[in-house]
């Protein structure tokens, strides 16, 4: 049957009869037929305003000279502060045979008595302010993924259930001899347990330095983070009766200090070791050294011996120990990098300047328009 409509329906592209039209829906019976249109908004319409920025020599030379100027003086200023530093090394791990600590090279975790060696050492130079003393280790990767992750926070934050029920995050180190581990997992297990004491020795007499044990860890993890269970905090010993030391520990964890308040999980020996390091070269506090007398340095310069409880086997897997004594200063303690960072991009940014004024003048102002042919 043939199907008669008018031009102007054509034109419109349906019928009035009804049938579907290109948008979709269908036109008829008075109904309104929907559209793709979007909403008429400035952020879909696409009438949002913008600003570009147009890139010429009078804009970027500035930019490269302001830079420069900015960044040279902060990089000497923080080179010249971190070279003021007093900083001393010594490394005690004992692969040299000349080395007192030789003896101890081989020893063993569960070593009965500890091996012990003594370094004799001569500061050149007076350490003025507050010092630091620092343990450091080499080619031992705390960043490892399984060695990150082997470790139990509820259980650390002092949570009853946790204490005797570990995560399945810390095994191989969850259990021994079907008793929880406390602390559980490999972070723990590996603690660093070396003991340091410094002397100085005046008219050959050792004197010993105090060495501070507490301040040492983040406020947030001693307050925070780490916590002993809940109970009578005073019998640390019926806090974890149910539990059992790490694999290689000398004596558990609520033997780790005399002190109340340095024991357990709050230990601050601990909670320093337990925030991992991102590098496999690292340097974690062991003591500060408190300035007594303002008229007197910390550490005056002359002979020191320091004596070294040798428990940490690091030979195994070519490790390297070391203590480092380190003042500090408003950027912290010492690091070049940053300074010659600051040096290096504000020389740059200058030289390129430079670079670019020379181009610009040589070059800018000539006409680069081509000449028409009649």
């Amino acid at each position: 049957m043939a199907v008669n409509y008018s031009a102007k329906e054509e034109a419109d592209g349906h019928p009035s009869g009804g049938v579907g039209v290109p948008g979709g829906a269908a036109v008829g019976g008075g109904g309104a037929g929907k559209t793709r249109k979007p909403d008429n908004t400035a952020f879909k319409q696409q009438r949002l305003p913008a600003w570009q920025p147009i890139l010429t020599a009078g804009t970027v030379l500035p930019a490269f000279f302001i830079i420069g100027l900015i960044f040279i003086p902060i990089g000497i200023g923080i080179f010249v502060t971190s070279n003021n530093i007093r900083e001393y090394e010594i490394d005690y791990t004992g692969t040299d045979p000349s080395s007192p600590c030789f003896k101890c090279l081989n020893v063993s975790w569960d070593s009965t008595p500890p091996c012990t060696c003594t370094i004799n050492f001569t500061l050149e130079h007076s350490f003025e302010s507050n010092v630091f003393m620092y343990y450091g280790l080499s080619n031992f990767y705390q960043n490892h993924r399984r060695y990150v992750k082997s470790r139990d926070d509820s259980q650390l934050n002092g949570d009853n259930s946790s204490l005797l029920n570990p995560s399945k995050e810390c095994e191989p180190y969850r259990t021994n001899e079907d008793k929880p581990i406390a602390p559980c997992g490999a972070i723990a297990n590996s603690m660093f347990n070396d003991t340091l004491e410094l002397y100085r020795i005046d008219n050959d007499t050792r004197i010993p330095i105090t060495l501070i044990k507490k301040g040492i860890a983040w406020w947030t993890d001693k307050n925070v983070k780490f916590r002993n269970p809940t109970g009578d905090g005073n019998n640390l010993t019926a806090l974890f009766q149910g539990t059992t030391k790490p694999v290689n520990w000398p004596k558990p964890v609520y033997m780790l200090d005399s002190e109340p308040d340095n024991n357990g999980f709050i230990n601050e020996d601990f909670i320093v070791w337990m925030r991992t390091a991102a590098l496999p070269t690292f340097r974690k506090l062991y003591r500060l050294i408190e300035r007594k007398d303002n008229m007197q340095p910390t550490l005056q310069a002359g002979k020191y011996s320091l004596d070294i409880a040798y428990n940490y086997p690091v030979h195994s897997f070519d490790g390297r120990k070391r203590m480092i004594l380190s003042t500090i200063s408003w950027m912290g303690g010492k690091n070049p990098f940053l300074g010659i960072a600051y040096i290096t991009v504000g020389s740059i940014c200058f030289f390129l300047g430079v670079v670019l004024l020379i181009i610009h003048h040589k070059y800018g102002n000539r006409n680069t328009s081509a000449d028409i042919p009649n």
